[in-house]
């Protein structure tokens, strides 16, 4: 079975959280287009309606969000429900600091075990009280402009979170890494979404950023389409599909637009390996291309997949092994040995992750013999909703047993 004919990935949800939070941040009415209304970015918008923000659906895709402005909330601790998107836990806590002196914030899977240990260092320098328990992290203080020391190697979301509060208080503040900057390319998002909103933000020489108070003004923008998600249909064309991915941009800031790149360089035969500490989401697709190529291709560069949805790096490993290709999982990295054929059959648990579930499709493929049976498939409406729709008009072979529909 080979997939053919064009696919438009969805908009890009990197992108969509951070123009829907600058646009609920700002004093007046934004519209933002081509929104797609994935679970993760459900919760963003769940979040900035418990800060005192609101938004309607104008028409297809088209959201307008009036923003709270320079307005102070009032009332009990906010209750911010940020389903499973790390991105949204992460961003919304020092927003919540910085406009609601804090908040009580849950979430479902894996989110709330994620690793938060780089702002409760911060805050235990502040004098801001935090308390995680079970699935529930409540935060209580008041953010002050200063100098934030944070490393650079857990999660380029801290710095986000941040760059998006530190713009509410009065007076000049830095951000400065002590250790190498990982996904440096998500920040640099982030601070176009903010320029789009009206700030500015000083990217320092010797590393870090510089932002001043400022306001957030209103805006109109539209969201890109996701190179993130874009992998998968670059894997299934590196695997014999004929797809062709259209309404991209080259110049994007998203970081995944490497997968271009490193699709042509899998095409090829041979040892290599690739550094992905740039673009960790991009390991599904990867491995995918991977399996199925001569030669030896090691993916480095990615222990932070550890504390994604799944482990990652040992999610990929089970589910393509369980398909007939070689992957050894390695404390950072997979080290993939390119097969000939995969075969079909397997049964394989999706672990509740959205990325395994559409690298495993792309990866059926190209496994005849059987069906390849994906326990918990309805993951993908994490992030591409859509995904098993355009799956099957593309000519995927898909019998849904459960997704819920």
């Amino acid at each position: 079975m080979s997939l053919h004919g064009a696919v438009t990935p969805p908009p890009s949800k990197s992108q969509a959280h951070r123009l829907i939070i600058c646009a609920a941040l700002a004093q007046g009415r934004s519209i933002i287009k081509n929104i797609a209304f994935s679970q993760d970015i459900r919760a963003t918008l769940s979040c900035i309606s418990a800060l005192g923000a609101s938004w309607t659906e104008r028409e297809s895709g088209v959201i307008a969000v009036e923003g709270i402005g320079g307005k102070e909330y009032t009332g009990a601790l906010p209750h911010l429900d940020c389903g499973e998107s790390g991105s949204t836990l992460r961003f919304f806590i020092p927003i919540a600091l910085a406009v609601a002196g804090g908040a009580e914030f849950t979430g479902r899977g894996r989110l709330m075990q994620r690793p938060q240990q780089p702002y409760f260092d911060l805050f235990d320098r502040m004098g801001i009280k935090y308390q995680q328990k079970d699935d529930t992290l409540k935060v209580e203080g008041r953010l002050r402009a200063g100098e934030y020391r944070l490393p650079g190697n857990v999660s380029s979301q801290f710095f986000t979170g941040l760059l998006f509060a530190l713009p509410l208080l009065e007076g000049e503040s830095k951000i400065l890494p002590t250790t190498a900057l990982e996904s440096e390319d998500y920040i640099r998002m982030t601070v176009q979404a903010m320029a789009a909103a009206g700030l500015g933000v000083e990217e320092l020489s010797e590393g870090g950023y510089t932002v001043c108070g400022q306001s957030y003004r209103p805006m109109e923008v539209s969201v890109e389409a996701d190179w993130s998600q874009a992998g998968f249909w670059y894997a299934a064309r590196n695997l014999g599909s004929d797809v062709e991915i259209q309404g991209m941009n080259e110049h994007s800031l998203q970081g995944d637009r490497r997968i271009a790149e490193f699709a042509a360089l899998l095409s090829q035969e041979g040892n290599m390996e690739i550094d992905v500490s740039q673009c960790p989401d991009l390991v599904p697709p990867l491995a995918a291309m991977a399996a199925l190529r001569k030669g030896d291709c090691r993916i480095c560069g990615a222990a932070r997949l550890r504390i994604k949805e799944s482990d990652r790096l040992s999610a990929v490993t089970a589910a393509l092994n369980a398909m007939g290709a070689r992957v050894e999982e390695l404390p950072d990295a997979l080290l993939i040995r390119g097969v000939n054929r995969l075969k079909g059959g397997a049964v394989i648990d999706c672990c509740n992750d959205h990325r395994i579930a559409m690298m495993c499709a792309v990866a059926a493929t190209c496994a005849p013999g059987g069906e390849t049976l994906l326990k918990g498939a309805e993951c993908v409406r994490k992030s591409y909703p859509d995904f098993w729709q355009v799956y099957r008009e593309l000519g995927g072979d898909l019998d849904v047993l459960d997704l819920g529909e």
